[in-house]
């Protein structure tokens, strides 16, 4: 074998491995863009949600707060009605 042969032989066994070489690097940039994207996508969920649980904290402590309220004025309307005569 020649010179020439050789480097064609070269060149027909580099092009098939550069190839897959070339996919598989692809594959993996693609692989990690998604999973960057999942991750994005898992802090954006999980800064919603505690947004979300401290909006419903902020409603609880609030509704609360409205009850004790109707519980002080029920116990101030019965005061008056048995003051008044009747019977709660």
């Amino acid at each position: 074998m020649d010179a020439a042969m050789v480097t064609a032989l070269g060149a027909l066994l580099a092009s098939p491995l550069a190839a897959a070489a070339a996919i598989y690097g692809s594959r993996g940039a693609s692989r990690a863009a998604r999973e960057g994207g999942v991750l994005n996508g898992y802090d954006s969920l999980t800064s919603r949600l505690a947004a979300e649980r401290d909006k419903a904290e902020q409603d609880q402590a609030a509704a609360e707060a409205k009850v004790a309220t109707l519980e002080l004025e029920v116990a101030r309307l019965r005061l008056l009605v048995t003051q008044l005569g009747g019977t709660p």
